[in-house]
């Protein structure tokens, strides 16, 4: 059996070099489709035969991007178009972008003129999401994606395939979902954690899936954690920045929960099992809630974030904010409220796929780590 050690070496190994993992699906001979945050179908990719892979951007500065966007828009979309002017998605079939925020809409648009050589598709999700009328508008998304992606890849797509892909990815989910609470029990490092969650993007769901039920029957092995530092619940779009996790640790600060687009976030909701699996697809992403860029009048998800820190008795929330994110930035306003009438601390950190330099956060988790 291998150690705890291999295992999380095993996720790093995939989440800081996902180009290799890229490079390895193409000399097999697998189609890759890029899959852009957040909520695209990767079950109808993974139902046709082709490999669902994440593109989230990189940590880089950018330069080709700026002659396609303001200065003031989110720098992952910003980065995700960077890598494909560069040439870093060479030999993908397809991107899928989903269209719930102006910013992703924007990159389907300047993704058709910068990068001509990869089919870019849309996915065109509504708001009003939860009523018969949105589910419908969702299915025929979904329709329109398949036939999209049967024209760039020459896959078909055939019903009961899409319903072992769900299957697939519910198991994936359930398996997510405990190893989340066990990380948390057992005092995981916030970097070997985000490791975990990050390498979910570049892996066929099978083998992320045998490789989270190893750690699972580890992780059940080791004696619970004695933890000495604070404990934090984590919100945003994106916090897998390795300067930022280390901050963490350098201040004895553990990850016992996340509200993360890039992370947990994806695993709450299991599609249903009927005889309609695109209808089921729809139906999950309409029970999915407590997300910035999904339509919510009462903003649960502030209450959503104050009901984690009780349920795992945290000492704080800590706000990674994606610099010119719009619906986190709006969000935020409710969170720090929720959080104030809670008597729960906060703090806030901006974070840019651009950052270098760490001394800001730094300075912030060193006060935050006192006032705990």
């Amino acid at each position: 059996m291998k150690s705890l050690e291999q295992i999380f070496e095993q996720f790093h190994s995939i989440a800081t070099n996902p180009k290799d993992a890229f490079n390895r699906y193409l000399e097999e001979g697998e189609k890759v489709v890029g899959c852009v945050p957040v909520y695209t179908p990767k079950e109808i990719v993974h139902a046709m035969g082709l490999v669902p892979f994440g593109a989230w951007g990189a940590d880089l500065e950018l330069a080709e991007a700026k002659e396609y966007f303001p200065a003031f828009i989110c720098s992952i979309v910003q980065s995700v178009l960077e890598l494909g002017i560069r040439g870093e998605y060479e030999g993908m079939s397809a991107l899928i972008v989903p269209s719930l925020c102006d910013s992703l809409k924007c990159l389907g648009q300047n993704w058709k003129y910068a990068v001509k050589d990869i089919p870019f598709i849309p996915m065109t999700y509504p708001q009003n999401r939860k009523a018969d009328f949105g589910i419908d508008f969702t299915v025929a998304g979904y329709q329109r994606v398949i036939a999209d992606l049967q024209e760039a890849t020459g896959a078909t797509f055939e019903p009961e395939k899409l319903k072992e892909s769900i299957k697939a990815y519910n198991k994936q989910n359930a398996l997510m979902r405990e190893v989340d609470a066990l990380m948390a029990q057992k005092g995981v490092m916030p970097t070997q954690r985000s490791d975990v969650y990050k390498s979910a993007q570049f892996m066929k769901v099978e083998e992320h899936s045998q490789w989270l039920q190893e750690l699972i029957e580890v992780l059940k092995k080791q004696e619970d954690a004695q933890h000495d530092g604070k404990k934090v619940v984590t919100a945003g779009i994106l916090a897998d920045s390795s300067g930022l996790l280390k901050i963490f640790e350098n201040n004895q600060i553990q990850v016992v929960a996340d509200d993360v687009a890039a992370e947990s976030r994806q695993y709450r909701i299991d599609a249903p099992t009927t005889d309609d699996p695109l209808r089921d697809l729809a139906v999950k992403f309409a029970e999915m809630d407590h997300c910035c860029v999904l339509y919510d009048k009462d903003k649960k998800r502030a209450d959503l974030i104050v009901d984690m820190v009780k349920e795992k008795e945290a000492d704080g929330v800590v706000v990674v904010l994606t610099k010119f994110c719009d619906p986190d930035e709006f969000d935020y306003v409710m969170i720090k409220r929720a959080c104030e009438s809670a008597d729960i601390p906060h703090a806030l950190i901006e974070v840019d796929r651009q950052m270098k330099e760490f001394q800001q956060a730094q300075t912030i988790m060193e006060a935050f780590a006192e006032m705990l």
